[in-house]
């Protein structure tokens, strides 16, 4: 093992050996490197003569570029686009991002979190989640209505099993039951489970209610208390678009120090939040569970983060970190936010108004929605591969099939003025089908 791996495995050992028990093989070898960069960052401080270390070219004190790139860039200083961003992320972008958490999310109030490192969004973190605390054989946990990729990144890619729960009671609420059931049994086979907490959900469109949320944080706890290590992870991609009774903010903050064998790990991103999801811009956050600055374990944990992104990625993309630093700046971000937000929402309560129509009832139910970009119908006459497939050859309809009976409507994508042709069709075709 590399001294600087071992130095970082010591400040975990000394300040939280649950934290420590929790990473992966990978996790515990990660260390990040003093090297080039290093070296780098004392140059850009001491080099005030000739700076010859990092590898990009220059020329009149500052980044070469192309003019024909820079016409259509010129709104911006070629310092903040060309050069390789910093491995953890622009600093600038990291505090608004941390000010933004915390303005949205009450119960982070004097929480001790480390301040948001920059991902290549949000799937590069659960990717960084993965590599650090997913080995062969752990146990992840996750509702059955779940977004696809998991599998690949926890299972394929590192090695773990996900345990499934169903998603929902059969009286529609969140079954917290379920979650614990699965729960307790990782952590009698294991000792050790990693939680995936997506709200607003991908696929159902559904953000649990502030009880269900409060007895989600209870299971986790209790199984903490009973001595399994919970490594809680709150995928907060579609955060903000909440439209009906829920939790508003992510369970992050109260998650955040709870106990020492819980460690939380918020993920989120400028992508869909605000709309940019090219941009390819997010962020993880960590907190300890311990109730007191553990400013070690989170040192310990940045490096090895920071580790990792410079073994795979190198660095994040620099100029989607100024667009974003730019937004969150501008005056008009917080007034233009809101507008989008509104025309979701009335996407989404269309969606619910057209389908409580009664007109569908013999053909499907749908999943409980109240948040996010999708919502989920449930067939009962017809096979939703089969659907899919006649909705795309007959009606030029594209929508996502999940198993023998789901079908994902994607309502952030159709105009609210559309909507209810686009149910019209489905159900023509179900009985085209039927």
């Amino acid at each position: 093992m590399n001294p600087l791996a071992a130095e970082l495995n010591d400040l975990l050992a000394q300040h939280n050996a649950h934290v420590l028990e929790m990473l992966s093989d990978l996790g515990k070898n990660l260390f990040f490197p003093k090297g080039i960069l290093t070296q780098s960052a004392e140059a850009k401080d001491k080099a005030h003569k000739y700076n010859a270390t990092i590898g990009i070219a220059t020329e009149k004190g500052g980044p070469m570029f192309l003019q024909c790139i820079q016409d259509k860039l010129s709104a911006f200083d070629p310092k903040d686009i060309y050069p390789y961003a910093p491995p953890a992320g622009k600093p600038e972008l990291r505090a608004l991002w941390k000010e933004k958490m915390l303005r949205e999310n009450p119960s982070m109030a004097g929480k001790h979190i480390s301040n948001p490192i920059v991902t290549n969004a949000l799937t590069h973190g659960l990717s960084i989640v993965g590599d650090m605390f997913v080995g062969a054989g752990d146990h992840v946990v996750l509702p059955d209505m779940l977004w696809g990729n998991y599998n690949l990144t926890f299972g394929t890619c590192n090695g773990g099993i996900v345990k499934k729960f169903p998603t929902f009671t059969p009286s529609g609420g969140y079954d917290v039951d379920a979650f614990k059931a699965v729960l307790k049994n990782s952590a009698a086979e294991k000792g050790k489970a990693v939680v995936i907490l997506n709200f607003p959900n991908n696929p159902s469109g559904y953000t649990p209610t502030v009880a269900e949320g409060d007895a989600i944080v209870a299971v986790i706890k209790e199984v903490a208390e009973e001595g399994c290590n919970v490594v809680v992870v709150t995928d907060d991609a579609y955060f903000g678009l909440f439209y009906e009774d829920s939790l508003k903010e992510s369970l992050f903050g109260k998650l955040a120090n709870l106990h020492p064998r819980i460690l939380a790990i918020k993920l989120d991103g400028a992508t869909k939040e605000e709309f940019v999801w090219g941009f390819r811009t997010g962020f993880i956050t960590f907190a300890d569970g311990n109730s007191y600055d553990n400013a070690q374990v989170i040192t310990a944990l940045e490096k090895k983060t920071m580790g990792i992104i410079r073994a795979k990625i190198s660095n994040c993309p620099h100029p989607s970190q100024t667009f974003v630093i730019e937004a969150l700046r501008s005056p008009q971000f917080l007034a233009q936010k809101e507008e989008k937000f509104q025309v979701m929402k009335g996407r989404a309560l269309k969606t619910k108004e057209v389908l409580d129509s009664g007109k569908y009832d013999q053909e499907w139910d749908y999943y409980p929605f109240n948040s996010g970009y999708f919502m989920c119908l449930k067939l009962k006459t017809v096979d939703a591969e089969k659907l899919r497939v006649h909705l795309l050859d007959k009606y030029g309809v594209g929508t996502i099939s999940i198993g023998k009976t789901d079908l994902r409507i994607a309502f952030s994508c159709i105009a609210e003025e559309n909507i209810q042709e686009l149910f019209d069709l489905i159900h023509q075709a179900v009985l085209d089908l039927a």
